[in-house]
């Protein structure tokens, strides 16, 4: 019998999600969905053991012979061909800096040497199940950015992450790239929404959403978001146009707040002369779970292995 389930499993920074998925239907098996916190600056042996645990939870409640393997959406800096992590100097995962998590995962699954483990970088992730099964999926060009602790993207023709070649930046994404006085990541951020709101004001806020609270009565706060949308705008359209994307997808925490910036925002699209649709997110935290167990589909895999090493 061809196995045709998948576990899909995104690594943020204080968790891990994974759950079972139909490779047919692109359905998520909800009632297998798990949910561990985890505490990032554990030894890496508890670190691994509550992933294991999570998976070994999901594995439970499906037949072992109609399970592909398990995806795994990960930050970087991660080696994701051979599933090494290379996470170092932030403030999260930094004790499994050199682990082989393929290999530290089969053990603790204790799982037979043809149940397959595969990574990739989890913006890309996100992308992928946008247009593998959400909003982007009757697009061939698109590009799928996530606001919250950073800013993530990725550029996708056919299913397929672009990370090298003309019409993309260097790695495929944007965080890297110069703005303003630093680099997008820093600018389009909870941290750089925040540092701007304490620059002007001298309050910390813990959040966007503490922030996009004050906006109906504190015009600094306001005023943060349309900036917002107008930079985003001013700093997207060219690569938009560039890589002919048909439509890009909003998701992050920061989109929650999309009612306070998303009109300016497309509005300076427009004025780019930046005519793709602009969507938000229906799955949100489900796109990375679809996206990481696509990496089980066989034409999928063969097609994205290229892009690894540059992710």
């Amino acid at each position: 019998m061809k196995k045709s389930i998948a576990i899909g499993t995104d690594i943020g920074g204080s968790h891990i999600s994974c759950a079972a998925i139909d490779l047919i239907s692109g359905k998520i098996l909800r009632e297998t969905l798990t949910e561990s916190a985890v505490d990032n600056q554990a030894h890496a042996s508890v670190i691994i053991g509550v992933w294991a645990e999570a998976l070994s939870g999901v594995l439970a409640k499906v037949p072992v012979k109609e399970i592909k393997g398990i995806g795994f959406a990960m930050p970087g800096p991660f080696d994701y061909v051979k599933g090494i992590c290379l996470i170092r100097g932030v403030a999260k995962y930094e004790n499994l800096y050199g682990f082989n998590i393929s290999d530290a995962i089969s053990s603790k699954l204790n799982v037979t040497d043809d149940f397959l483990i595969r990574f990739m970088n989890d913006a890309s992730a996100f992308a992928v199940g946008e247009a593998w099964a959400g909003s982007a999926s009757k697009a061939d060009r698109s590009l799928s950015i996530t606001l919250g602790t950073g800013f993530g993207s990725a550029f996708i023709s056919n299913r397929i992450p672009i990370v090298d070649g003309p019409d993309v930046p260097k790695l495929g994404c944007v965080y890297h790239l110069p703005y303003r006085n630093g680099i997008a990541d820093e600018y389009f951020s909870t941290r750089g929404l925040l540092g701007r709101y304490k620059n002007l004001t001298g309050k910390e806020l813990n959040g966007v959403k503490e922030l996009a609270g004050l906006a109906a009565s504190d015009k600094i706060v306001s005023d943060l978001f349309i900036d917002f949308g107008d930079n985003l705008g001013l700093f997207l359209a060219p690569w938009l146009k560039k890589f002919q994307a048909e439509i890009i997808v909003i998701g992050g925490n920061i989109s929650h707040a999309y009612q306070l910036f998303g009109e300016v925002f497309e509005n300076r699209l427009k004025k780019q002369n930046c005519n793709c649709s602009v969507a938000l997110s229906v799955l949100k935290e489900d796109s990375a779970l679809l996206g990481s167990a696509y990496l089980l589909d066989d034409d999928f895999w063969k097609s994205v292995q290229h892009a690894l090493p540059l992710m």
